[in-house]
């Protein structure tokens, strides 16, 4: 069964590669480390860090060594970080421990989440309705952005070989808490938000089009959409079907209804685009939430396409859970990876027997494995309650 922990590099430094793989092998009783080598702007609360309590990495960049032979005359090229040459390149670290009896090596890849790429490259990101740059999210749809994380994801796996790579926002992102310190005096609700995350930039109406939609009408219809929510009083709901019909929700708009049913199609393409030019020695799996419809996920299309999919399952009751992977085993398949993943964190865990029995009920509904987030973040006995997760998986 594949155990594993979302990992920052520079908690790997901080605590030193040996400490590490006891508290995550020994411990947790986990035996794989995902560890994240591409990844955006945030601000870390660090327990155990002895120096580091509060940390603010750099955005957007890479925590490997790119091979520049790769990325000669690309369009978008990422920014090592500057932790990889003052602290070390943890991955290749652990790729060399793997080589000696360590644990397995994941590499958890934020793809198209990227506002200093987004900044750099505005002709490049997604767009609303009205035509503004969402900074914080590259497009799938876009050749130059498409490229990037193919040949990103090619170079990691060709160099490092990874047992698995877990991609992270090879999709459409939301409106709402992608970028920081954002401002809504509106009160946007959840359909609200999802007009808002609709893409409608050169790229994808050209992409639109050439597939006999007609991509200006759905974007006229949303942008009336999104008019009409900023003049009302208070927030009001739409779409009675929404979410739970899905797009089904905006059938009566037989326009958007079509770009919606569209809109699946640069994010499949993509991560078979990904999985064609990796490393064949290297899984490819997606990292994606419950409702992946949102970011124009077709988990059928993808489990076609790459080796499985990782869903995470915050905030849900072990009842729910069951229902994700259940839903998730049908539609993937049955010889497709098929993962969970949980937060850690209090409250919204409140105990080893709670994170036990939402990971037992993963398994037993037909999880493959498990990802526990985040080693970094969390206080060290709470390790415990992950290596109680493990224990009520793995032992007879």
């Amino acid at each position: 069964m594949h155990l594993s922990m979302w990992t920052y590099p520079w908690d790997i430094q901080d605590q030193g590669v040996d400490q590490t793989v006891s508290d995550l092998r020994d411990r947790a009783g986990l035996n794989t480390i995902s560890l994240a080598t591409s990844y955006h702007a945030g601000r870390f609360l660090q327990p155990r860090s002895p120096t580091q309590k509060a940390y603010f990495p750099e955005d957007g960049t890479v925590y490997f060594t790119p091979d520049e032979t790769m990325w000669r005359d690309k369009e978008i090229r990422p920014l090592m970080a500057r932790n990889v040459s003052e602290r070390g390149d943890m991955l290749a670290k652990l790729v060399d421990e793997r080589a000696k009896g360590g644990m397995k090596v994941s590499c958890w890849t934020v793809c198209l989440h990227n506002t200093r790429l987004g900044m750099l490259h505005p002709a490049h990101t997604t767009r609303n309705a009205f035509g503004n740059a969402n900074y914080y999210s590259l497009c799938p749809s876009s050749p130059a952005a498409r490229d990037y994380v193919v040949t990103l994801v090619n170079d990691v796996t060709t160099h490092y070989k990874p047992d698995m790579l877990e991609l992270e926002s090879p999709n459409f992102m939301g409106f709402a808490h992608e970028y920081h310190h954002e401002k809504d005096g509106v009160g946007l609700n959840d359909e609200d938000d999802f007009l808002l995350s609709l893409c409608f930039c050169d790229h994808c109406m050209s992409r639109a089009e050439k597939a006999g939609i007609d991509a200006a009408a759905a974007r006229d219809t949303v942008r009336t959409f999104i008019a009409e929510m900023c003049e009302r009083e208070i927030p009001q709901k739409q779409f009675a079907e929404f979410p739970a019909a899905g797009i089904d929700a905006f059938k009566a708009w037989q326009d958007l209804h079509a770009y919606l049913r569209w809109r699946t199609e640069p994010v499949t393409s993509l991560i078979a685009e990904i999985k064609r030019h990796a490393d064949p020695a290297t899984k490819i799996v997606l990292i994606d939430l419950k409702d992946g419809w949102l970011g124009g996920v077709d988990l059928e299309a993808v489990g076609k396409v790459c080796d499985g999919a990782i869903l995470c399952c915050y905030f849900m009751a072990p009842d729910a859970v069951a229902d994700v992977m259940e839903s998730g085993r049908a539609a993937l398949g049955p010889d497709k990876y098929l993962g969970a993943g949980f937060r850690v964190f209090y409250p919204e865990v409140p105990s080893a027997s709670d994170i036990a029995a939402r990971t037992k009920v993963a398994v037993d509904a037909g999880a493959d494995g498990v990802n526990f987030y985040n080693y970094g973040l969390i206080p060290a006995k709470r390790l415990d309650w992950v290596r109680a997760a493990v224990d009520g998986v793995t032992q007879k």
